[in-house]
């Protein structure tokens, strides 16, 4: 049961992580950071066809990144807080780790370079 579910868990990384390689697909993030908008909100900075934009918000829905609600004639698109959560705990668990690591490598080279003053001194 566990191995499904961080088999899961990578998949949904990879297609989350997939889908923000693309630059609009960012820009579309961002502006949503901002609060929803429908496919004419979001398509309005960009020289592409609305149809364009909506596989772009298509492919970011499938990530889970983004969801759609209607409300009346509209369909707006909102960000996934949570889904952006995951990925930025993801991200800081490694950089985190990174970090000890640097610690303990800024540690080790002034150990070292404490005792090579020590020894100049002598």
């Amino acid at each position: 049961m566990r191995l499904i579910r961080v088999v899961e868990d990578a998949q949904a990384l990879d297609q989350a992580f997939l889908a923000l390689a693309d630059p609009v697909r960012r820009a579309i993030i961002a502006r949503l950071s901002r609060g929803p908008a429908t496919v004419n909100e979001l398509a309005e900075p960009f020289a592409i066809t609305k149809q364009a934009v909506s596989r772009h918000i298509q492919v970011l829905e499938h990530a889970g990144l983004v969801t759609r609600t209607r409300e009346a004639q509209r369909r707006p698109v909102h960000l996934d807080s949570v889904a952006l959560e995951r990925l930025t705990g993801w991200i800081d668990h490694y950089r985190l780790a990174a970090e000890r690591n640097y610690r303990r490598l800024d540690s080790l080279l002034e150990s070292i370079g404490s005792a090579t003053e020590q020894e100049e001194e002598q």
